[in-house]
This record gives C-alpha cells, sequence and structure tokens, in this order.
C-alpha cells in the first residue's frame, strides 16, 4: 500500500505530460537528410559552385575572351623554365589557352553555363514528365494506353544522336543562336528526357489512386483536377525531387561531351555576354593541347567531375531521406 501511495501524485500537482512537437514526412527527411555527410558535403560543393556563378566578375582575374598576345600556351604558375616564354606566371595561376585567354578564368564563367546546363532543362524534363506521368496515371484506360505508347517511341530514340542532330541542324539560324546555342540545348533535352520521370509519376499514381483517402475524395465529389493536385501530386513528390537531383549533373555531363565533340554551345563573341565559355568549349580546347598545355585539359575536366559527383550524392542522400519505409527514424 505504501508503494501504491508513493506512486500516485501529490496533492495540489498536475501530472506533467512529455509531448514531441509534430512534424511532416518532409521535416523529418530534411533532417535525416542534414545526417548525411555525403549529401552535405554535396550541397556544400554546389552552394560554392552558385556563388562562383553569382560573383564571376568579381572572383575571375581576367575576362574570359580577353586575349593576351605573347601568352600562347602559357604553363600553370608554378612551373618554371629557362626559357622567359615557358614560365609559368602569377597572373595566369593555371596558364593560358591556344590565344592567351587565361583559363581560370574561363573555367569561372563556366561555372556559370553549367550550372544553368542542369537546372533549367531539369525543371522542363521534371515538368513535362510529371503531367504526362500524373494524366495517364489518373486517367487510365485509352488515354493512359495512348500516353504510354507515345513515351515508348520517345524513349526508343537514341538520345545522343539526338541532341548532335538538332545542335548540328539548327545552329545556325535563329533559334540557335539565342542565349548562344543554350535555348536549343535545352529544347533538345526536354524534348526526348522527359520519359523516365512520366514512368516514375505514373507508377507512383497508379500505386496510390486506389488508397482510401483517394475514394474518399471523390465520393464527397471532388474534381480530377483536385484529385490529381492536392492528393496525388503530393503524395508522388519524393520520387520526383530525387529524379530531378539525378537530372542535373547528366545534363551537365551531356553539355560537356556536345562541346568536346565540337556542337555545344556556340562561342561568345561578346565580353559582355552572360555565358562567356563553358566547361565543355575548354574540353574541346584542351584536347588538341593536351600535350602543350594539360591544364587547359585537366582543369574544366576536375571540375565536372567534382560537380557530378556533388550531385550524385545530393541524389543519394535524398532516395534515403525521403524513403518512407524510414519515417520516424530522426
Amino acid at each position: 500500500m505504501a508503494e501504491q501511495a508513493g506512486a500516485l501524485p501529490l496533492a495540489g500537482m498536475q501530472p506533467q505530460v512529455f509531448t514531441r512537437k509534430p512534424s511532416n514526412l518532409y521535416q523529418d527527411a530534411w533532417n535525416r537528410l542534414l545526417k548525411n555527410r555525403g549529401a552535405v558535403a554535396g550541397m556544400f560543393v554546389v552552394g560554392f559552385f552558385t556563388l562562383v556563378a553569382i560573383f564571376a566578375p568579381l572572383l575571375a582575374p581576367h575576362n574570359a575572351l580577353e586575349i593576351y598576345a605573347n601568352n600562347s600556351y602559357r604553363p600553370p604558375m608554378w612551373v618554371k623554365s629557362d626559357i622567359p616564354s615557358q614560365n609559368g606566371s602569377p597572373d595566369f595561376p593555371l596558364g593560358t589557352d591556344t590565344i592567351g585567354r587565361d583559363v581560370l578564368s574561363r573555367a569561372i564563367y563556366g561555372t556559370r553555363t553549367s550550372l544553368v546546363v542542369g537546372f533549367i532543362p531539369m525543371i522542363l524534363i521534371v515538368g513535362i514528365g510529371t503531367i504526362i506521368g500524373l494524366i495517364a496515371g489518373y486517367a487510365g484506360g485509352q488515354v493512359d494506353n495512348v500516353l504510354m505508347r507515345f513515351t515508348d517511341i520517345i524513349y526508343a530514340f537514341p538520345d545522343l544522336l539526338f541532341f548532335i542532330i538538332m545542335m548540328t541542324a539548327l545552329r545556325e539560324t535563329w533559334i540557335g543562336s539565342l542565349l548562344n546555342g543554350l535555348f536549343l540545348l535545352f529544347v533538345s533535352l526536354a524534348i526526348v528526357n522527359w520519359t523516365g520521370v512520366a514512368r516514375l509519376v505514373r507508377g507512383q499514381v497508379l500505386a496510390v489512386k486506389e488508397k482510401e483517402f483517394v475514394e474518399a475524395a471523390r465520393m464527397i465529389g471532388a474534381s480530377g483536377g483536385r484529385i490529381i493536385w492536392r492528393h496525388l501530386f503530393p503524395n508522388s513528390l519524393a520520387p520526383i525531387i530525387v529524379s530531378a537531383a539525378f537530372r542535373v549533373p547528366q545534363a551537365i555531363l551531356l553539355e560537356a561531351i556536345l562541346g568536346y565533340i565540337g556542337v555545344g554551345v556556340r562561342p561568345a563573341t561578346d565580353p559582355k555576354d552572360f555565358f562567356l565559355t563553358s566547361w565543355g568549349s575548354m574540353l574541346l580546347d584542351g584536347r588538341d593541347a593536351i600535350i602543350v598545355q594539360p591544364w587547359l585539359l585537366i582543369t574544366p575536366a576536375l571540375l565536372i567531375a567534382l560537380i557530378l559527383l556533388a550531385f550524385t550524392f545530393i541524389g543519394d542522400g535524398l532516395r534515403d531521406a525521403l524513403d518512407p519505409m524510414l519515417k520516424g527514424k530522426v
């Protein structure tokens, strides 16, 4: 009896209740993402490149198009030689290219092109694929069959071949001159790369649309558009976010490949242009000068590898963080 009496709260005192602040799936996912060291490191790298792209005019020691006479193929500043013209110079930390342009400045300005090529096509690709996937999954029947067969046709076309055809056929037209060819690249990427997102979203919608909360929305008279926007799309958002994270490095790598084979972004001629150069065009220049000035090729190759690795870590972290099986394990 004494033990039972001791277990009771004293007179006049209220029992203390411990509660946990409620959170949602995405708050829990963000907490898990921050515990992933690889993803956090990737975000820091992407953030660093973003700042470099924004403040490129302040960070670059020279304009990317400025040509310095008698400075062609100058090696990096740490290279010493008995021939004065083959000595490195602090004015050009990573040396110069074939016509005397600063390699470091071109790499800094090229960050702008790579990030824009990564993010804008990703938005277009994810937008088109999400819309088609939502409609096909929710409508079903003949609409689903037609949209998926159309998706299969687009998916069967070789991506790289399509990009090369578009960039070579329309490169000298008015559409190929917009944004130094970036607009044409955006369109080319968006036309054929949405198929994977559409299939992913369709599968997610098919798994969700028969759930009880969707049936309840139908019973109270919710329209198809409202069900798609308020119920199906939010429950498909996690795989869409993960897919978007992986689309960015794919687009960056594709621009580098097209630039390397000579059908990428058009060379800029106006020093006031926002997109003065790209890492892909630097790869093309470095290919021919790999013996004389290897850093012309090494610099963009290392930068491309670094940003691809960063986005890959972010994508892996998002995939783990948004995994519904991990919900609650914060």
